[in-house]
C-alpha cells in the first residue's frame, strides 16, 4: 500500500496517517515493535495517557490518531510557560510510576520510559498523552526522573539554539519539582549507551544538572 507524506518525522520513526483515527507509525531501520507494543498495552490497559494500539508487526506499529501540539510546540509557541511545562512532565513521571511494572522482580521496580521530554508529549484536547515508547524498559523510577533532566539539560546547552533558553527554563522547573537525582550518574551513561545527541552536549548537559539540580538539605547543588 502506498503512503502518503508523514504528518510527522522522528529521530528513528516516521508517522504515517491512515485514517481520520489511526496512523502509521514506522521504524525506518526495520526492528520488531512487539515489546513496545506490550509496554503500551499495558499503561493503556490502567489508564495511563499513552495512544492505543491497533495493530504491532515488524517495525510497524498502528496507533491511535492524536490532535494537538507537542508539549514542546507549546511552549515555543506561547501557549504553556515554563513551570506549567516542568509540572505536567513531573506529574507525567509520577503517574506513570505509580502504576506496577510488567514483569520485574523486585516491586520497587517501574515502567521506564527514558526518552520522556516535551517533545514526546502531545497535549490534546483529552490531556497530555506520552508517545515514542521505543526506550521503555524496566527499573528504578529514579533513572527516569533523572534521564529526562539529561535529556532537557542537552537541549538547553545547544549554543546559539532558540530553544536552548526555553529548555533551560522548564528544567529549572523540572528540577524544582523532582527534588535531588541520586541517580543522576547512571543516567548519564546510560543515555550514552541510548544515543546522546553528542558526547560534548552530554557531558556539558551533566554539568549542568548537577549544578542546578537540589542537593539532599536543599538548594543547587
Amino acid at each position: 500500500m502506498a503512503l502518503p507524506p508523514p504528518l510527522a518525522s522522528g529521530r528513528d520513526a516516521d508517522v504515517y496517517p491512515l485514517d481520520d483515527d489511526r496512523v502509521l507509525r514506522r521504524y525506518r531501520l526495520g526492528g520488531d515493535v512487539a515489546a513496545e507494543a506490550a509496554v503500551m498495552d499495558h499503561l493503556h490497559a490502567r489508564g495511563y495517557p499513552v495512544p492505543r494500539v491497533h495493530h504491532a508487526a515488524g517495525p510497524d506499529l498502528v496507533l491511535d490518531r492524536l490532535t494537538g501540539p507537542t508539549l514542546a510546540e507549546a511552549v515555543l509557541g506561547g501557549a504553556v510557560d515554563a513551570g506549567r511545562a516542568a509540572r505536567i512532565l513531573a506529574d507525567l513521571h509520577r503517574r506513570l510510576h505509580a502504576l506496577p511494572a510488567r514483569r520485574a522482580a523486585d516491586p520497587a521496580d517501574r515502567v521506564l520510559h527514558l526518552d520522556l521530554h516535551p517533545q514526546n508529549i502531545l497535549l490534546t484536547a483529552a490531556g497530555p498523552v506520552v508517545i515514542d515508547w521505543g526506550n521503555a524498559t524496566e527499573g528504578p523510577p529514579g533513572l527516569d526522573v533523572a534521564m529526562s533532566a539529561v535529556i532537557l539539560a542537552e537541549v538547553a546547552t545547544e549554543a546559539d539554539s532558540p530553544v536552548s533558553g526555553p529548555a533551560r527554563d522548564v528544567l529549572v522547573g523540572y528540577l524544582a519539582e523532582t527534588g535531588p537525582l541520586p541517580l543522576l550518574e547512571r543516567s548519564v551513561a546510560l543515555r550514552a549507551e541510548l544515543g546522546p545527541l553528542g558526547p560534548e552536549r552530554l557531558g556539558q548537559a551533566a554539568a549542568l544538572v548537577r549544578r542546578l539540580a537540589p542537593t539532599a538539605t536543599g538548594g543547587p547543588a
